[in-house]
């Protein structure tokens, strides 16, 4: 009898030590998960295509391919937006380089794909600086979101006026074209003059 209390006493003070340990290893674990969320960037999603766009950019594989990666990147981590910069930017690239509808083959869409072509590669260059910000980063997302937003409503532009002018059964050579209303364009013309927090630069 004089064994059996003070084997209780360990099994009983074991139990305790182990739930404790379990609950700092929850504590420790929601820390983490909020530290996480500090670096997750988060952008309401921008211009989708209307059903007319939709039904031809189906057939357009470069296109889907762009739409599928930039879609993670309305909710993404710094650490993810940087890993899939490079990728981003070839398959950009691939876009550019394989436009076959006719009617998209304008200067106002391929201005647009140029613009984002140079924003995706400067943020592949981002992920090859180790000194660059979390907020540096967020702000080339933004950036990159938003031109691919204004893309899509050039797109859905020329769908729009070329649905019109069918509907009115207009016999002209001349394209109805109607005013973008949903997306502004601040980025269309953005110069490709600012500098990266590099500090190689700076010397």
């Amino acid at each position: 009898m004089k064994y059996i209390i003070p084997f209780l006493l360990i099994i009983l003070l074991t139990g305790f030590s182990c739930n404790k340990n379990k609950n700092a290893q929850e504590v420790s674990e929601k820390s983490d998960s909020l530290k996480l969320d500090e670096n997750r960037i988060e952008i309401k999603i921008g211009e989708t295509l209307i059903p007319e766009a939709k039904a031809e950019m189906d057939n357009w594989k470069e296109y889907q391919l762009v739409d599928e990666l930039l879609l993670k990147y309305y909710s993404i981590t710094t650490l993810e937006a940087l890993s899939n910069a490079e990728e981003l930017s070839r398959l950009v690239k691939m876009m550019k380089d394989s436009i076959k509808i006719e009617k998209l083959q304008k200067p106002n869409i391929i201005a647009r794909i140029n613009v984002l072509e140079n924003e995706t590669l400067r943020l592949a260059d981002m992920a090859t600086i180790s000194s660059i910000s979390k907020e540096e980063v967020k702000e080339e997302v933004s950036n990159i979101v938003a031109i691919y937003s204004a893309m899509n409503s050039k797109i859905n532009t020329i769908y729009q006026s070329e649905s019109i002018q069918n509907a009115l059964e207009v016999d002209t050579e001349v394209p109805i074209n109607i005013q973008e209303t949903s997306t502004q364009q601040p980025y269309l013309y953005m110069e490709r003059t600012r500098l990266l927090n590099n500090p190689k630069q700076k010397q």
